[in-house]
């Protein structure tokens, strides 16, 4: 094969970075002890961030097969979590909801993930750090429409 491929292309860079945290994230909750999973953490997180939604949404948003993340909300309701409800403009659907509960697990996650910035971050001053986020932040919204 005589065509170089660039591994510091934009698109490789966000994969091996995206990877990389997370493996250490991943790490990090199971050394944490907070009794869930790390796919259970980040079901958790998207809840968190997304608030009361379709089940089939919050699997779409956070790129996981149905199945899949089913079986990390019946372990999560099953620890009181998390709460599936009926949702009232469509019987069939469910709404995922956060409990009371849950604060504790996601207040143990909200440490690992600092512990997983601060590593990203590594000697990049305050402006560096801003500036790569106001970045990351205009590319999201180029393929959000959001630009």
């Amino acid at each position: 094969m005589s065509i170089k491929i660039d591994p510091d292309t934009f698109g490789f860079l966000l994969s091996d970075l995206a990877r990389s945290i997370r493996a250490d994230l991943d790490q990090r909750i199971l050394k944490e002890g907070i009794g869930i999973t790390p796919g259970e953490a980040r079901t958790l997180l998207h809840a968190a961030r997304a608030g009361e939604m379709r089940q089939n949404v919050l699997a779409e948003r956070m790129g996981l097969e149905a199945m899949t993340l089913s079986s990390y909300l019946d372990r999560l309701e099953e620890r009181g979590l998390i709460q599936r409800v009926p949702d009232p403009s469509d019987r069939r659907a469910k709404l995922v909801r956060l409990t009371d509960a849950a604060d504790a697990a996601l207040q143990a996650i909200m440490r690992v993930t600092t512990e997983v910035r601060r590593k990203a971050r590594g000697d990049m001053s305050d402006d560096e750090w801003a500036l790569l986020n106001q970045l990351l932040r205009r590319v999201r919204a180029n393929f959000s429409g959001g630009a």
